[in-house]
């Protein structure tokens, strides 16, 4: 959701390296006076470019590169790139590393910043969804191979083998087609039909975390997951894999559940454990809903943010 009081530009590029859409937004830094632009991902090559030109603003890289542990990334084309950058904001410890060693970026001008999310500022109103209440089990991720959904599936056979009215809920976008593809004929494999829905994107995501029981990641790689984030601010415990920064959010294992990545039967434990002790659900959920409205929550992130775009500019 954008905020009405921010401006939006279209650039309209018709292919990588488009002129017009440079002059449109060299005009446009020119004409607002752009001190910072703030670039995500591989735009900071056209920010780079930008800066180039008056009133030649400081960029800053946001780098949320989810995918640094199962796929190597080129360094060189960044490096050209980062000497006409201010500095690097990594959303977990191992980017800002790879940042300062392998791209060369001076340890000052790397910031590792923690994704952060807005609280429901109201209970969402609960949407009709398959399965017994207590037995809901939600993930939220983007359909890439680095989620690694076929961990979580292989642990759901094992977790309806004991909890009969176990349900997962899949929300995410399409992402790699062919992979979306892969899991949904898995799905439609005896041992899981009746057990999964695939809700894909929807707008209403708050109330379908609320509406669910246990929360679960199951990636082979990961950044620091707002997904997870978001189940904290909705009150629901989570068990996640132990990459990128998932053990940290949970305040290693204090406010959720942390198992190793690619083991299916530690993660169908995990998920066991919390749907036969609402006791214990209720005592992660609420610890966790602390811990991410404190340190994650939107007031903490903006203030660290306006904290390194201040550094930037002085």
């Amino acid at each position: 959701t954008v905020a009405k009081d921010v401006r939006r530009l279209r650039l309209r590029r018709q292919v990588w390296f488009d002129l017009l859409a440079l002059a449109r937004l060299g005009g446009y830094v020119q004409q607002s006076k752009i001190r910072i632009i703030h670039a995500h991902g591989t735009a900071v090559f056209v920010a780079a470019i930008a800066a180039l030109l008056p009133p030649w603003p400081r960029v800053l890289w946001h780098v949320h590169f989810g995918r640094y542990a199962v796929e190597e990334r080129a360094a060189r084309p960044y490096r050209w790139a980062l000497r006409h950058v201010a500095g690097v904001i990594a959303v977990n410890e191992p980017l800002a590393a790879w940042a300062r060693q392998q791209l060369g970026v001076p340890a000052k001008r790397v910031w590792y910043l923690p994704n952060f999310v807005s609280a429901p500022t109201v209970e969402a109103e609960c949407p009709p969804l398959p399965g017994a209440a207590g037995c809901r089990v939600v993930c939220v991720a983007n359909f890439r191979r680095e989620k690694d959904h076929p961990n979580l599936f292989a642990a759901m056979r094992r977790v309806v083998q004991r909890v009969p009215s176990a349900h997962l809920f899949l929300l995410g976008n399409g992402g790699d087609v062919a992979y979306a593809d892969q899991l949904r004929a898995e799905m439609r494999r005896d041992d899981l039909a009746g057990h999964v829905t695939w809700l894909g994107t929807r707008p209403d995501v708050a109330a379908v975390l609320q509406a669910c029981d246990v929360g679960v990641l199951s990636s082979a790689s990961e950044g620091l997951p707002l997904a997870l984030i978001e189940y904290g601010m909705n009150g629901l415990p989570a068990v996640a894999t132990d990459v990128g920064q998932c053990a940290e959010v949970l305040d290693n294992g204090r406010v959720g559940v942390v198992v190793p990545p690619a083991a299916p039967q530690p993660l169908a434990d995990a998920i066991v454990a919390l749907l036969e002790s609402p006791a214990r659900r209720a005592q992660l959920g609420a610890e966790f809903r602390q811990r991410a409205r404190q340190q994650y929550g939107l007031a903490v992130g903006m203030q660290r943010l306006t904290a390194i775009y201040e550094q930037v500019l002085s």
